[in-house]
């Protein structure tokens, strides 16, 4: 029996009637069964409710009807996203037995188109800073990141061939690079956010993790359409060189402030590497110096940051104060100080940095790590140096594994893209 560890790969076998959705769940379960007791990447597994949704899906296929490419793939949600009947407890002590009413929008798309939900992974408290209880499949010392740290574990592992994610600073990005995945973080707006518990939300994404870059674009192509928050998504990809796609690729590498910031490991990797191609496709390589507003972006992020994740928790953190660890208490309690003309102020420059950004891009992409370096001690979940730039502007990233490091870690990189740019990149 086949054994795939990617949703195309899964696909094609279920297609072709050479693996079932069971059979499929199965092999997913018996991964999860010998790595989560070490990596830790679930808080709730609905084990029987995802056997019967292959059952089902398994005799939808006998009598002809197959949903698509997600039809029968196990998938995990990120405890910030409500899932029928199961809680959302956002990493809280006191929310771990609140259960949801409905599915959130993704949710709903994902089982419309096949998808078998298995269960919720974990998230850091509220899906900030503070580090998980979940460790890094490589190395079980080092971070698995955060916020989503058990989506990022969960796919490393195989537990899953998909996971659903969020990011408000460097959420999805950070936790699969160092996890060693793929992930999309798209435009801010693309995908519906109804049904997630909010942290700040002029800059809340919903987002993929997988383990190929072809399957974030098919599970991006069903969470992504018409809903309170997005316009309508991408009607295909096309993998081919379309006519707008028959000129080499421009990417831009982006230099000066956030060189520094690049561990040794990471800088090395990235200047050993090309990234060009080869033959008429070859890519056009270009250094980018980003304008001087880019300079204060991490500052003006916190800012956004804090104030709206003050505003949301507010009345709660003063009530329950104790379930609110330090980081994310630290950050709330920021937001309660910060004057209005100071957030404001980081508002209009965001809207500022992001059309220039914009701007810059159209007909090119950006390179850059998608994370300083690789995954640090447990006692962290990293620097979102490089991500928050694109939470902040809201453009889309797709991160790639690329190199691994000395003692086996991996590294990534990021690419980033103009708005709604999402199948170019």
């Amino acid at each position: 029996m086949p054994e795939p560890r990617t949703i195309t790969e899964a696909a094609e076998f279920i297609r072709k009637g050479e693996l079932s959705p069971s059979e499929l769940l199965e092999q997913c379960l018996a991964r999860l069964y010998k790595y989560e007791p070490r990596v830790r990447a679930w808080v709730y597994l609905d084990r029987d409710g995802a056997r019967e949704q292959a059952v089902r899906l398994t005799v939808e296929l006998k009598a002809g009807q197959n949903r698509g490419p997600l039809h029968g793939i196990p998938v995990g949600i990120k405890d910030i996203i409500d899932v029928f009947d199961m809680p959302t407890g956002c990493g809280s002590k006191r929310w771990a037995q609140s259960f949801a009413r409905r599915d959130a929008t993704c949710v709903e798309r994902l089982r419309q188109a096949g998808a078998v939900v298995m269960g919720k992974t974990v998230t850091t408290a509220f899906a900030s800073f503070d580090p998980p209880v979940t460790r890094n499949p490589w190395n079980l010392d080092r971070t698995p990141g955060g916020s989503s740290s058990g989506s990022a574990a969960a796919v490393a592992c195989g537990m899953c061939l998909g996971a659903l994610a969020t990011q408000t600073g460097g959420s999805i990005t950070r936790p699969a690079s160092y996890c060693g995945v793929y992930s999309l973080k798209p435009t801010y707006g693309r995908v519906s956010v109804g049904g997630v518990m909010p942290l700040a939300p002029s800059m809340d994404h919903v987002g993929v993790m997988a383990n190929c870059v072809r399957d974030l674009a098919i599970l991006f192509q069903v969470i992504a359409g018409k809903g309170a928050e997005v316009e309508d998504c991408l009607s295909e990809i096309d993998w081919n060189l379309s006519p707008d796609n028959k000129y080499p690729p421009v990417v831009k590498r982006l230099r000066g402030m956030l060189d520094s910031l690049a561990l040794p490991e990471m800088r090395e990797a990235l200047d050993n590497r090309s990234f060009k191609g080869a033959g008429d496709y070859a890519a056009v390589i270009e250094d980018f110096i980003p304008p001087p507003a880019f300079s204060s972006v991490h500052v003006k992020h916190r800012v956004i940051m804090a104030v709206e994740a003050a505003e949301y928790h507010q009345e709660r953190f003063q009530r329950h104060p104790e379930d609110y660890p330090p980081q994310i208490t630290q950050l709330i309690e920021e937001g309660l100080r910060c004057k209005a003309t100071e957030y404001r102020r980081a508002i209009k420059d965001r809207f500022r940095l992001a059309h220039e950004f914009n701007s810059t891009l159209l007909g090119a992409v950006m390179l850059t790590p998608a994370a300083t370096g690789p995954a640090p001690d447990a006692s962290t979940t990293g620097d979102p140096a490089f991500n928050s730039p694109w939470s902040f502007t809201g453009l889309p990233t797709v991160s790639v594994p690329f190199a691994w490091t000395a003692n086996g870690l991996p590294l990534s990189i990021q690419l980033i893209g103009w708005r709604r740019g999402e199948s170019r990149l």
